[in-house]
């Protein structure tokens, strides 16, 4: 039995056409509306036929839903909920699938107060964006965190649970503070860096001669891969993470203070230790499945 009969989903970028497909293709008797705020894109996701039905606006698109899934950029949570607040059906369950969830819960709370919430997030995407960028199986495979609030009725997490593990999915429950923590290590903080090394880069290229860009190694690359995914996404995340972000800034501006003293006073052991160390985190993460074990990265050359 399906969790759900009729799906909306708001925002149709990477992740929300990417759930639009999935849900084609491992639910398809399930009823689609997709919505998304640009008549461009609406435009486009008709002409790619990834719903039944595309209206053009918000609070039409969720008139007979049960599950409505917002996938806008987590600043925008607030407003995309309180434009459908008045038409979305009193049983429906509302989630989302932004990278930082305790700002998002109470952005939710406050324009549906009266709704059945239960954030979500799949860790997993790639640096494109837009309706085209979108592929049925992004999900499989890959971790998607629940988070939700005290009181949440469980049956409402075990059906969405029930809906990310058909996508492949390997569904984890956490709480929203926690979640958002883990997340600042593992993903926010490491975009930061790779933003900030990538616009040093750029400040560099004159002083340079453009060899920054021609000689980029297999690292640099890896940074400017992480640097193209979309700006307005990551300013609202680490807007609306700064707590945590700035907790685990604080803590790596120490860890760098270390590193420099090391280097300064030829202190090989401690580098040697740390690299070590990090070897072997790496090699737990192959380990788990969640990257490409195959030599330079599965790297194409």
């Amino acid at each position: 039995m399906l969790p759900f009969s009729r799906v909306t989903v708001i925002g149709l970028g990477l992740i929300g056409s990417s759930i639009a497909r999935a849900v084609r293709h491992y639910m398809p008797t399930v009823e689609l509306t997709l919505f998304d705020a640009d008549p461009a894109v609406r435009e486009r996701v008709r002409d790619l036929d990834l719903g039944d039905d595309v209206p053009d606006t918000a609070g039409a698109s969720v008139i007979d839903a049960d599950l409505v899934m917002l996938c806008v950029p987590v600043g925008a949570m607030g407003a995309v909920a309180a434009a459908i607040a008045d038409d979305l059906p009193a049983d429906a369950i509302v989630s989302d699938v932004g990278s930082s969830k305790s700002a998002v819960l109470a952005a939710l709370r406050e324009a549906l107060p009266n709704a059945t919430i239960i954030p979500g997030h799949p860790v997993a995407g790639t640096e494109n964006s837009g309706p085209d960028a979108g592929f049925a199986s992004l999900f499989n495979g890959r971790f998607c965190i629940l988070t939700p609030p005290e009181g949440a009725p469980e049956a409402a997490v075990v059906r969405l649970r029930a809906f990310w593990e058909a996508f492949g999915s390997q569904v984890e429950v956490m709480e929203a503070r926690r979640h958002d923590l883990v997340l600042a290590v593992t993903s926010h903080v490491p975009h930061l860096i790779a933003y900030t090394i990538v616009g040093t880069a750029s400040d560099l290229e004159e002083v340079t001669q453009s060899e920054v860009i021609k000689y980029s190694a297999g690292g640099f690359r890896d940074f400017t891969r992480i640097a193209a995914s979309d700006p307005t996404m990551w300013r609202d995340v680490f807007l609306n993470n700064r707590e945590a972000v700035l907790e685990i800034l604080q803590r790596l501006t120490e860890d760098l203070t270390m590193l420099q003293r090391a280097i300064r006073w030829g202190d090989g052991d401690t580098l040697f230790d740390l690299f070590t160390r990090t070897r072997a985190v790496r090699r737990s993460i192959v380990e788990q499945g969640q990257d490409d074990p195959a030599p330079d990265f599965g790297r194409k050359r």
